[in-house]
Formats: structure tokens, sequence, C-alpha cells
């Protein structure tokens, strides 16, 4: 009887990448990329260090170009060269750095492309320094983009994701990674519409939703702060009674000097303690 094995097939992160990346090159995807990259560099240059990561590609762009960080690293299975970043192979769930050495990490979307997102999120977290930022930019259930979802019209576009992942749901997570919520932004309130004409009839959209419903953008920015360790090494006290002789002890010795002979014998000892 043969053994049946299990067909090779592409990984869940090859796949969500490749489908994202294809959609970042419409007109669409590149109007949205710019919202986010100057929502990007409204934050950046606020948060400082020697290392900044960006993790995994998502579409070859510089999204740190805001940071004003000198050692710019790209972590990614496959990462295509960008200028102004160092690119690394490396495999987003196991990255090759040593616990709290990086100051900044941006996760772009790629946790809404794979399976296990809590595990990209605990490699995150343990690459950032105490007290160092956590950058993560995802599509926001909770917006124009997330009612069309449900909504299969001929002139929108789907982008056919296995998951989003709400503001809410990531700060709970990032609670539990000991991670501290500094604040969210939200960028882009029109909806996900082909037609450009359309779109641009559309602009007016965005100034009434940054004034009256700011978290209803279609892409969220989260920062978040790793929170520093308070423990402390604590010096253990000496014994008091090795500090301070005791009383009885004291009174024994002056009544009965033979007790500090040294050369006395416990006979002798005793005798004198009964008389």
């Amino acid at each position: 009887m043969s053994m049946k094995l299990p067909r090779i097939r592409p990984s869940t992160l090859e796949q969500g990448q490749a489908k994202l990346a294809q959609w970042f090159l419409t007109p669409l995807g590149q109007e949205f990329l710019k919202a986010e990259q100057a929502l990007l560099e409204h934050i950046l240059p606020d948060l400082f260090g020697y290392h900044a990561l960006q993790l995994g590609q998502v579409t070859p762009c510089y999204l740190l170009h805001g940071s004003r960080i000198l050692h710019k690293l790209l972590a990614d299975k496959q990462p295509s060269p960008v200028e102004g970043l160092s690119a690394l192979c490396a495999v987003p769930e196991q990255l090759p750095f040593a616990n709290d050495s990086v100051d900044v990490v941006l996760v772009h979307h790629l946790l809404e492309a794979v399976n296990r997102p809590h595990a990209i999120l605990r490699e995150a977290a343990r690459v950032t320094i105490p007290e160092g930022y956590l950058l993560i930019v995802g599509f926001n259930p909770w917006s124009l983009w997330g009612l069309w979802r449900f909504c299969q019209m001929p002139w929108s576009q789907n982008l056919g994701l296995t998951q989003s992942l709400s503001a809410q749901r990531l700060h709970d997570w990032l609670t539990l990674l000991d991670f501290e919520i500094v604040g969210v932004e939200t960028a882009y309130f029109r909806p996900p519409i082909n037609s450009p004409a359309l779109r641009q009839h559309l602009l007016w959209l965005e100034a009434l939703g940054r004034r009256y419903w700011p978290q209803g953008g279609a892409s969220y920015v989260m920062l978040a702060q790793k929170k520093s360790s308070c423990i402390t090494p604590i010096r253990l006290r000496q014994k008091m009674m090795s500090l301070v002789p005791s009383p009885l002890a004291t009174e024994a010795r002056q009544k009965h000097p033979d007790l500090q002979h040294k050369d006395a014998k416990p006979s002798q000892v005793l005798s004198n303690l009964k008389e």
C-alpha cells in the first residue's frame, strides 16, 4: 500500500503578498499607497533610534522615507531591492535579530496576508527594544471599504482579502504583548471605485471624513510603544543576628568571664553556670 504524499503548494504568505502586490499596481492601489505614505511621513520623523525595520514587502516602495534613523532594514522572504534600504532575506515569523534590538518596526499590510498574524506580531514585538515603537498599517474594516466588501458593486474593486484586522483587535493583542497604544490615524475616506474621474469627483469626502469621521478612513496606522522592564535587583540584607550581639550572651559573658576564655573546658563552663 503506497502512502499518499501531500501536494506542494505555495505558502499562504506568498499568495497573500502576491495578491496585494498586484492590487497596489493598479491606479486605485497607487492612489491608496500615496495616502498611506503621507500618513507615515507625518509620524516617522518623531521616532528616533539607531535601527529601523520594515517587516515584509507587499509593494517595493520606500515606506521608511520619513524616518530620521540612518540604518534602515527591509526583511522579507524574497525582498526586491529598494534604494535606501538594506535588504535581508528572512522569514517574517523567524527574524535573525536578537531580542530588543530594533528601535522602530514597520509592518505594512503583512498581517492581512497570512493565516497566523499573531505569530508575525509576536516576532515584531520580540525584536523591538523597550521604549521602542511598532507601526502597523492595515485596512480598516470600519470604513466605506469595509461596507463595499459585502456589496458586489460592478463599479468597485474587491481586494479578495481573506481577513482584515480591526484596530480594536490589534489593541487587545498588543496589550497582551506589553505594548501601550500611542494613537491611531486613518487615511483615504473615498470608496474603492475604479473610475478615476468619479474618485476625483468624490474628493470632497476626504475633508469631510477627516473632520467628522476621523477614524473612518480605509487605511489605519497604529503606533504602539513597548513598555520598559521595571525589574531591579534587590540586595539581600545580612542577618540581624550576625550584626547585633545577643543580649543574653553579652550578659552571661559579663557575669562569667570564664566563658570568654577560648581554652575553657565544657565541664568547667557548666560548673560556673551552675554556681
